[in-house]
């Protein structure tokens, strides 16, 4: 039997005959490492413990401490919940689970009826005692007919349906633990037990397949951890994440609400166009230091230009169509960058006009399937922080300098931090280009990473078919990760419009094209940051920067002068003129995320003064100043983006 070179982290290698399995290699290193083993990572993929390793590859084994290994114990929770349905309810049949298993588990059932509350509970109780089981998860590979005859053995005619949707040639596994039995790639635990603690969360209804004209079936989602411990932190996260969800508090301080009239369009209210205009304002004003031109292109665009850039055959189902007269088709724009195309051929350029730097704020509108839209993160209708910026190939590094240098200053005033980057590079196949230039496009992205200050790590293969791609992402106070700012290196544009440029030779130049955003979609960077911050926004960007709070009746013509005097200034200020106790209104404020109370009362009216009052947690009450001292430290906080006065 032929042998095979297994690489260790630890940089030692083991010999093991061809198509030994990782449980083996774990075994070899160890009995402890084997009995915590969950799965293992050759190569870098993530693969059952069971699967067999045919060639030469770098090993390493997957336990709790990874964060993988949590992914596979929710993976194996779930086909234990598949079993706990089963058994207590035998005639559901079973369609598939998630292939994301981040942070919680899914499975849809067919059922005669919609589950309720009480399942649930029933169905968590049964899984407690299927882990006690702690029955072994075997993995089994079988041809297609003998997959096809099992199934429908069992009655499982969706099962049936999802293998025909498995490619000729893949192979099909079964893992199999106790009496319970399902189609899937895994991987999974070695036995049951290992899932220390399960949760179920919910059941939502889910048609099959994702398409309304089939039949509706039941989807129980759940979470699984190694112990309990870990699960009691995750569920307290989630209450967090609850508390903090951007469309609870869209409503609960009056910025937007999504309305079944426009599906996936928000409605934004005043207070929520005072937040957007204030971030597209701050944007727009470090055009003139960055060298950006602002520009509008078309909302209504002939189906010519989207030919041309290659959304048409890619995306024409994603984007809003529709036909003028005389039969011409016409697209709603989904993106800004063929208009920006259109509008660099529109004049000829010369090196001298390089880098040029478009950018533009208007709508989007793109297609999005009703169940996939979710409040202001998914959405139909958007608009982006966008740019293209056409330059000489050598100046594209530099570029990408000056694109870090403007995404710190406005993540600095945001206080945004917690940013980590990475360049996508390109998938196994379907990209344009050749593999030399991919090569130099990539190569390109790290150095300028590297050259900004930051670590550069790699997202294999998850680059667009057209360009590789630098990816900022940011962790939230949940822990969550999050893409935002994002540069690419469009390798397809350029030749697709025909873009030329007269250079320093006097002859004719193909120009390197950067598609740049910094905020991206205003719409999911309000959602992402609202849910960071919890609504409580800098000083210079909340919607309503103070109040004015009179304590009594008698002190209400003072306090309107003040805050008409804050209002000429320009700073977003309210009046509580209302007949109730000044504890009451501080806590109103307070709950509307209000920075800057201002109090008004017999000393204030009698000096000329205001009282200013920060926000519980940002220094409380401080000593009454002057009218003019404090619309001037107003003003000055504000203009300097501070965090508050």
């Amino acid at each position: 039997m032929s042998e095979i070179e297994l690489s260790l982290p630890d940089g030692r290698s083991l010999r093991m005959p061809s198509g030994t399995t990782a449980l083996a290699v774990a075994q070899e290193i160890g009995s402890g490492l084997a009995r915590a083993a969950l799965a293992a990572r050759v190569d870098g993929a993530l693969v059952d413990l069971r699967a067999p390793i045919e060639r030469d590859a770098a090993i390493e084994i997957v336990t709790t401490r990874d964060v993988q290994g949590g992914d596979v114990l929710r993976h194996s929770a779930e086909h234990v919940m598949a079993d706990a349905v089963k058994r207590l309810f035998p005639s559901v049949q079973i369609d598939v689970g998630r292939t994301d298993h981040s942070e919680k588990f899914q499975y849809d059932f067919l059922t005669e009826r919609a589950f309720t509350p009480e399942d649930l509970e029933a169905i968590e109780a049964e899984m407690g005692r299927i882990l006690k089981e702690n029955a072994t998860f075997e993995r089994i590979e079988v041809s297609r007919d003998e997959a096809r005859a099992l199934f429908q053995e069992m009655g499982e005619e969706l099962k049936v349906a999802r293998i025909e949707d498995i490619p000729e040639g893949q192979p099909i596994t079964l893992f199999r633990h106790g009496g319970f039995v399902d189609l899937c790639r895994g991987p999974h635990v070695q036995q049951a037990g290992q899932i220390g603690a399960v949760k179920l969360l919910e059941v939502a209804g889910a048609y099959w397949k994702g398409d309304e004209r089939n039949p509706m079936l039941q989807r129980i989602y759940g979470t699984a951890f190694g112990s309990k411990k870990e699960l009691k932190a995750h569920l307290a996260q989630i209450e967090e994440a609850k508390r903090r969800d951007h469309r609870r508090l869209g409503a609960q301080l009056d910025l937007f609400h999504i309305d079944p009239v426009a599906p996936g369009s928000p409605f934004y209210h005043p207070k929520g166009v005072a937040l957007y205009n204030e971030l597209v304002d701050f944007v727009r004003g470090l055009y003139p230091k960055y060298g950006y031109q602002e520009v509008i292109t078309p909302q209504v665009v002939r189906a010519d230009l989207y030919r041309t850039s290659g959304h048409y055959d890619l995306f024409h189902d994603d984007m809003f169509r529709f036909e003028g007269d005389e039969g011409e088709v016409l697209f709603v724009k989904p993106m800004n960058c063929p208009g920006h195309c259109h509008l660099f051929n529109v004049t000829k350029r010369s090196y001298r006009d390089l880098p040029l730097r478009l950018a533009e704020f208007s709508r989007l509108h793109r297609n999005e399937r009703s169940g996939t839209l979710h409040g202001l993160t998914r959405v139909r209708s958007l608009a982006q922080d966008d740019a293209h910026i056409f330059c000489e190939p050598d100046q594209v590094e530099s570029e990408i300098a000056r694109f870090f240098e403007m995404m710190g200053e406005i993540y600095g005033a945001l206080g945004l931090e917690n940013v980590e980057v990475y360049v996508s590079t390109r998938p196994e196949s379907g990209y344009i280009g050749t593999d030399d230039d991919w090569d130099r496009a990539e190569q390109a992205l790290v150095r300028a990473v590297e050259d900004a200050g930051y670590s550069c790590g790699i997202k294999k293969g998850e680059a667009a078919f057209y360009a590789p791609k630098v990816e900022c992402d940011f962790r939230d106070v949940l822990g969550r990760s999050w893409t935002l700012a994002t540069i690419q290196l469009d390798m397809a544009q350029p030749e697709r419009f025909g873009l030329r440029y007269i250079g320093r030779d006097g002859g004719e130049h193909e120009p390197a094209m950067l598609h740049r955003a910094i905020l991206g979609s205003l719409e999911r960077f309000i959602a992402i940051y609202l849910e960071h911050t919890a609504g409580d926004f800098p000083l210079w960007l909340a919607p309503v920067q103070a109040v004015v709070l009179p304590i009594t009746e008698r002190h209400a013509d003072y306090a309107r002068k003040v805050h008409r005097t804050l209002l000429e200034r320009g700073i977003r200020v309210e009046l509580d003129e209302r007949s109730e106790k000044l504890g009451f209104k501080v806590r109103e404020a307070e709950l509307q995320k209000i920075p800057i109370m201002l109090v008004a009362g017999d000393q204030e009216v009698a000096n000329g003064t205001v009282t200013p009052r920060r926000r519980r947690g940002s220094g409380g009450a401080t000593e009454a100043l002057p009218l003019d001292d404090l619309v001037a430290d107003l003003c000055t906080a504000i203009e300097e983006r501070k965090q508050t006065l």
